[in-house]
């Protein structure tokens, strides 16, 4: 159940009362790709989890299944875990390309162990979260095989409904807890803690008792309840999600996995961490956007957005659906953008296939239209645009804006309604989009 966490983030008592279907239904496959919190492979969390001094099985992470077969020896266990390191939920009933099932495979020597990496480095994982993109995986993580008596899980997250971080366990760990969630709510324990007074000894061994950990183990589980809240609050983790933490047959608490969100409001504290982010695992056009400073996040549609402002961004893709098309992506270029940001935007609006037109929304306040109309014309002109642009300007410096549009000799249609605007970029794509089933290419000549 990793990545199941939104899921459980609005599983409050209102939602109960409202019998809201909080757990049954999936968000939509392009939502779920979208994190825009950091996370981190499993060996990272794991080796944050160890310098905090927390109980981790002993593990190493290998990058070729040479390395795999070396590191297995090292390890000395003969019975060993491979998991392969893919930022996705569901790896364990994941599918290979090539076949191989199950991204969490238990072997017996470090042959096997070179034999099932071999199967999973360098290929993608398909799994229920990843659908049918699937994720690549470029290491494995092998560790010993610890031997749990029983299995409990344990999250930490900020919650808004308790305005700071919330302490979440149920008995039954190591199995989708989402299931769990819309079976039987009451196996879900929660207990929020008070951001700052922090964590008390008490409210620790109360989620431990609640848990069902036997008596001689509470107080061990609760500390390291208290280590992972301290992990939680110094990493600056809108997440922390151990499943299972187990009692071991040796008698003692251990973290099994670990599974770290982080906030990326804290990117410039939390530098290290922030350095260990894996882009093979991320949209490529989100790392594009990253390094322009834009907020993006790619959709499946065929009309591209660029818009400042958040709100107003929203509203233009649902605008645009009101009039029968469908945005590629959500952009807000933020209030100080400048000429080359605008460029960059639209390299990555074009860097999308499917997009068949251009609406661009800009309302200067804080921006100035003059500047976008440089940034566009720019654009256009280096990317060697072919696809039809709609512009929609207001505010600040707008009649400079026009007048700039209009002297460039590019095909780029200015509206001054949103609605006509919405209107004639929907029709504009759908022609484009005829053009290219009768594999016609057309230009665009403007009335003068």
């Amino acid at each position: 159940g990793h990545f199941g966490f939104c899921a459980i983030q609005t599983l409050h008592e209102e939602n109960k009362q409202k019998n809201l279907k909080v757990f049954g239904s999936p968000l939509p496959p392009h939502l779920q790709q979208q994190r825009r919190n950091l996370s981190l492979h499993e060996y990272m969390s794991i080796n944050l989890l160890k310098e905090e001094g927390i109980s981790v099985p002993a593990g190493m992470v290998a990058s070729s299944s040479d390395e795999a077969y070396a590191v297995a020896k090292q390890i000395g266990s003969k019975d060993l875990v491979v998991k392969a390191q893919v930022l996705a939920g569901g790896r364990g009933k994941g599918t290979f390309e090539g076949g191989l099932k199950g991204g969490v495979r238990i072997v017996y020597s470090p042959e096997e162990a070179r034999d099932i990496s071999s199967q999973m480095i360098g290929r993608k994982l398909y799994t229920k979260q990843t659908g049918e993109a699937g994720r690549i995986c470029n290491q494995v993580f092998i560790c010993e095989r610890r031997y749990p008596r029983r299995e409990y899980y344990f999250a930490i997250a900020m919650e808004r409904s308790y305005q700071g971080p919330v302490l979440i366990g149920s008995s039954q760990g190591g199995v989708n807890i989402e299931d769990v969630a819309a079976e039987n709510p009451d196996a879900i324990v929660k207990e929020p803690i008070d951001i700052v007074e922090g964590i008390k000894k008490e409210q620790a061994v109360k989620v431990a008792q609640k848990m069902g950990f036997p008596p001689a183990l509470v107080n061990e589980a609760a500390e390291n309840m208290i280590k992972l809240y301290n992990l939680f609050i110094k990493y600056d983790a809108s997440m922390v999600e151990i499943n299972p933490m187990v009692e071991d047959s040796s008698g003692i608490v251990m973290c099994m996995d670990a599974k770290i969100n982080f906030d990326p409001n804290a990117a410039y504290r939390q530098k290290r961490v922030f350095d260990m982010r894996d882009w093979s695992q991320e949209d490529p056009r989100d790392r594009q956007a990253a390094t322009a400073d834009l907020n993006y996040i790619g959709l499946d549609g065929t009309i591209g957005c660029l818009v400042n402002g958040a709100g107003l961004a929203m509203a233009t893709m649902d605008i645009i659906k009101l009039h029968g098309g469908t945005p590629a992506n959500f952009l807000d270029v933020g209030g100080g953008a400048t000429a080359h940001q605008v460029t960059e935007a639209f390299k990555l609006i074009t860097s999308d296939r499917k997009v068949q037109a251009i609406l661009v929304n800009i309302f200067g306040g804080i921006m100035r239209c003059d500047v976008i109309a440089q940034g566009i014309i720019m654009a256009v002109r280096d990317l060697d645009l072919k696809i039809p642009i709609v512009v929609r300007l207001q505010g600040t410096r707008v009649d400079d804006a026009k007048a700039l549009i209009a002297a460039s000799p590019l095909k780029i249609l200015a509206c001054d309604d949103l609605d006509e605007a919405a209107k004639m970029v929907v029709k504009l794509s759908e022609i484009v989009s005829l053009a290219k089933e009768a594999q016609v290419d057309i230009t665009f000549q403007l009335p003068i």
